[in-house]
């Protein structure tokens, strides 16, 4: 079934977003990432009380490829 769109204002998209207006059959964004964070680092809440003693993050990664964007056209 088509879709009935009105008016759409657009003010931004980011480089790995995906604007779609109407029917999808497939939608498939490009991007991969890696982060790194230390403890506690992503924690959201009111009253958070962490305590990291000799906290470190490791950032060595032994493998080139971690996960490919190899079937996404």
């Amino acid at each position: 079934m088509p879709a009935i769109v009105g008016a759409v204002q657009v003010i931004s998209i980011g480089s790995s977003g995906v604007f779609n207006i109407g029917d999808a059959y497939k939608i498939m964004p490009v991007s991969t990432a890696k982060t790194f964070s230390g403890a506690g680092s992503f924690n959201t809440g009111d009253a958070i009380t962490l305590y990291n003693n000799r906290s470190s993050t490791n950032t060595f990664d032994q493998d080139g490829v971690d996960q490919g964007n190899y079937f996404n056209a």
